[in-house]
């Protein structure tokens, strides 16, 4: 049975609780990005116009760290893609798990982050080992689905692997 001293109690401390709640974020979010990079699902990333601003457009997706590059494998015209074709290889990205990006309320911005140089990369062999890493890392999460989609696409143009390359 909750007595009044324990409501009483409840109220004092309710204003805590988001403020205790961001501290144990904020410790989580303090890892460096090559340690989440190895932990994480997802990558955020945003590429960086010629005037230096972000682009309006973020996008969370799935990723491979290999030899200390992040690898993402995505349609041509997606504008990460079209950015590179452009020789806006400038990028931001943050790692962690927030959701889609456009309902986190900006979430991913807390996450640990780097800048990035991204570039089309089209070495077969390449493509075999990081599709082999992503298999592995998301053989859970809908790999068996999308895998063999993310290997005909690279094959027929229907996809394109971009590389970051970390920056500092």
């Amino acid at each position: 049975m909750t007595t009044r001293r324990d409501l009483v109690l409840g109220l004092a401390i309710a204003p805590t609780i988001p403020f205790l709640a961001r501290t144990a974020f904020a410790e989580e979010a303090g890892a460096t990005p090559s340690d989440k990079l190895e932990t994480s699902q997802l990558v955020y990333i945003t590429p960086i116009k010629s005037n230096g601003e972000e682009s309006r457009c973020k996008a969370e997706i799935w990723f491979s760290h290999h030899d200390g590059d992040v690898f993402v494998v995505t349609p041509p015209e997606t504008w990460r893609a079209r950015a590179v074709g452009k020789g806006l290889t400038k990028a931001r990205l943050w790692v962690g798990d927030f959701g889609v990006w456009t309902q986190s309320d900006g979430a991913f911005r807390k996450a640990p982050e780097f800048m990035a140089t991204a570039s089309i990369e089209s070495d077969g062999e390449k493509h075999a080992l990081v599709l082999a890493a992503m298999g592995e890392k998301y053989a859970s999460t809908g790999w068996g689905r999308w895998g063999q989609a993310f290997k005909d696409g690279l094959v027929d143009g229907s996809r394109v692997m971009i590389r970051y390359t970390l920056e500092g």
